[in-house]
């Protein structure tokens, strides 16, 4: 054996010496997973810290009082089901959960289908998506003046009001009506009779009051007491008011006081109308020999309120679904809120079903109308079929996206209105800030959690399920 002598490259280590342990290499494997670990910790304490733990602290929290000093089970979650706001708030959630991403969803479909074949499909798609640049607070603001009740703001009432009025009409004299001791007797509103029959041959005189001197019509001239005309039944309708103290005589017509021009006067004898007329711009009116005994009606239709919209923010109920104990509802309030959202998140949709759309092979397409198929069954076929992945992927992230929903309900729903248009979300920060109660906060927060988790076991599942492909 040669000593000193270093060994040949390419030839085998030297064994160790008899009774020396072998030695030991360092694991490549060992130190990547190190190395791994070491840069995904900040990672993970972070995750820890701003999720893991807020989760079981909300979870232990809301088996806690208020105080947060007495343990009380799950009274806090059977609160959550019995309280009256805290179950309008589950009720408002499911029904958010199932219309508004569905018909974003629907109408991102449709407008992405559409505007593939027109020129100025790219401007509409812009307009469309316009809105998701504008914050919820933003677009809250935008719809609570939207649907103000006052038509001289909110623009839906005023094209509400618009076309109401196109077929029916208001009256010029919604305020007017008889004093008590007037010969004209009857309930708000109208109609209004003569306590009397009246005589042809006579002059009548009907005062009203009520109607603000701004608010008379145009065409109303200074009243003017009518003349007898035998065998006709004559009269006058007019303002018997006079702006002034001790100005102008009741019952009496003053040369200051004008007329109600078209004002509806109607003869009546059993029950029947036997004449009527209108008045005239000075208020004088002239019945024929047929009202000879009759008693004289102001229909109700001269004091016809004049129409004010809809209340878009009320808490009217559209219907309501018996479940047990719990009752489903919908009312008009959570509609109104979801029109807003879905303006909003709609071009959302359509973008990324757009891009799904622009990934279907044409060949498909065209060989399905080759095959005699119609634009209606190429989309329903073919088309929805193969987008279905993208439709899955915007349904699941508006379902997760309603779900805490806040800022819309916060600032379109007026606070008359603001217990029926709850949601969790708001139910949570009224809970932890207005009532001061954590426990009950806590609990609608992991309620919150728990009706997260089947709509992302659904998502991961349809992953998995792409993955395999």
């Amino acid at each position: 054996m040669v000593t000193g002598e270093s060994a040949t490259p390419g030839s085998a280590a030297p064994a160790p010496p008899d009774g020396a342990a072998p030695r030991r290499f360092k694991s490549v494997t060992g130190t990547r997973r190190t190395v791994a670990f070491l840069f995904l910790l900040p990672a993970l304490v972070l995750l820890g810290a701003l999720v893991v733990y807020p989760i079981g602290y909300s979870v232990v929290r809301s088996f806690f009082n208020a105080s947060g000093h007495s343990f009380i089970g799950f009274d806090n979650y059977q609160t959550l089901f019995t309280r009256s706001d805290t179950k309008a708030a589950i009720n408002n959630n499911i029904w958010w959960m199932v219309l508004a991403p569905t018909v974003a969803t629907a109408l991102g479909l449709i407008f992405a289908v559409l505007t593939e074949r027109i020129r100025w499909g790219t401007a509409f798609k812009l307009i469309v998506f316009m809105p998701m640049a504008i914050s919820m607070l933003a677009a809250g603001i935008i719809f609570r003046l939207v649907y103000d009740q006052d038509p001289g703001k909110g623009a839906v009432n005023a094209v509400w009001t618009s076309v109401h009025d196109t077929f029916s009409s208001s009256s010029a004299f919604p305020k007017a009506h008889p004093r008590p001791n007037d010969p004209l007797a009857g309930r708000p509103g109208g109609p209004y009779l003569t306590k009397q029959p009246v005589k042809a041959g006579t002059a009548v005189l009907l005062p009203l009051v009520g109607v603000a001197a701004d608010q008379m019509p145009k065409d109303a001239k200074p009243a003017k007491a009518a003349s007898a005309s035998p065998g006709k039944v004559t009269g006058t309708l007019w303002q018997d008011f006079t702006l002034g103290k001790g100005v102008g005589h009741p019952q009496a017509v003053d040369s200051t006081e004008v007329g109600y021009p078209g004002m509806r006067v109607e003869a009546v004898k059993g029950g029947k109308v036997v004449a009527s007329t209108t008045a005239a711009a000075d208020g004088t009116f002239t019945l024929p020999a047929a009202a000879d005994g009759a008693k004289l009606r102001l229909p109700a239709s001269n004091f016809k309120e004049a129409y004010n919209g809809v209340e878009w923010l009320g808490d009217k109920k559209f219907f309501t679904i018996h479940l047990g104990g719990f009752d489903l509802y919908l009312n008009i309030v959570t509609t109104s809120i979801m029109v807003a959202y879905v303006w909003m998140w709609a071009g959302f949709a359509m973008v990324l079903i757009g891009a799904g759309l622009a990934g279907i092979p044409r060949e498909l397409l065209e060989a399905a109308r080759v095959d005699g198929a119609s634009e209606w069954q190429v989309f329903r076929r073919v088309t929805v079929p193969l987008l279905a992945p993208v439709l899955a992927v915007v349904l699941v992230t508006l379902m997760i996206n309603v779900l805490k929903i806040f800022d819309l309900v916060y600032i379109i729903a007026p606070g008359s209105s603001q217990d029926d248009a709850n949601v969790l979300a708001l139910q949570l920060y009224l809970s932890a800030f207005n009532e001061n109660d954590p426990g009950l906060a806590s609990a609608i927060a992991v309620l919150l959690l728990l009706l997260v988790i089947p709509v992302i076991w659904f998502n991961l599942r349809r992953l998995r399920r792409e993955e395999r492909r």
